[in-house]
């Protein structure tokens, strides 16, 4: 079962939380929420591969897809969730990068690119490995590739939270910091909640989405902070 397994892991990390230094804080609670997401994610992957989610899955399409939802929430749905294609996801990585390298933060930008392509090929190798089929619900439009984990949901965390990160670390104004990393978590959940609402994911398939993407991203933030530390890393923007 997923629930006594998470419990276990949070009372360790509330008793390292306890006793870790001050200084060292920020980082440990870092890892703490990477080892806790790694964890959610091979419990839901363990789940979904012995088929003991179909039941959870079928109850959040009837939640999402309510029968009788306005056409225009379905089409708004298709805008959101077009946030988190490709092509979207590439031209803003292509022009918050382009942007860091023009203010002369060569190191953030390169660590952005990092991040986000790193994150992508992990996408793609964990939807070959699992080669979880698609939901075939009434009125999902046709997808071809994979659904566990959803690469909307994982590459929206990954992009976003990524960039938010960056750019939270980059300004020294507190406001700024705030909108930018709350930005990033609504844009994230929106596309998640609308890749169930279409039907082409189960939302298991969002939802272990998500404890990658963020994994991966609390991951690159860990590794900003460090190289911030060592001076590899611009703290902030030149001005």
């Amino acid at each position: 079962m997923i629930g006594p397994q998470l419990c276990h892991a949070l009372s360790r990390c509330k008793v390292m939380f306890l006793t870790a230094p001050r200084a060292g804080l920020r980082p440990l609670l870092g890892f703490m929420a990477v080892a806790v997401l790694a964890l959610a994610f091979m419990l839901l992957a363990d789940e979904v591969m012995e088929g003991g989610l179909g039941g959870f899955d079928d109850r959040m399409f009837r939640l999402l897809r309510a029968p009788g939802a306005p056409p225009w929430l379905t089409e708004m749905a298709r805008d959101v969730t077009a946030l988190g294609s490709f092509v979207v996801l590439g031209l803003i990585l292509a022009i918050t990068s382009a942007g860091l390298f023009l203010a002369g933060a060569r190191h953030a930008a390169w660590l952005a690119l990092a991040a986000v392509l790193g994150g992508t090929a992990l996408s793609t190798a964990l939807k070959m490995g699992f080669d979880r089929p698609r939901p075939q619900w009434p009125g999902a439009p046709a997808v071809f590739t994979a659904s566990f984990p959803s690469g909307h949901a994982m590459l929206t965390a990954v992009t976003f939270l990524t960039l938010g990160a960056l750019l939270a670390r980059m300004t020294p104004h507190r406001r700024l910091k705030y909108f930018a990393l709350t930005s990033a978590i609504l844009i994230t959940v929106l596309v998640g909640v609308t890749r169930v609402h279409l039907g082409v994911h189960y939302a298991s398939d969002v939802l272990a989405g998500w404890c990658v993407g963020g994994a991966w991203a609390l991951l690159c933030w860990l590794v900003a902070l460090w190289l911030q530390r060592r001076g590899a890393v611009e703290a902030t923007a030149p001005g």
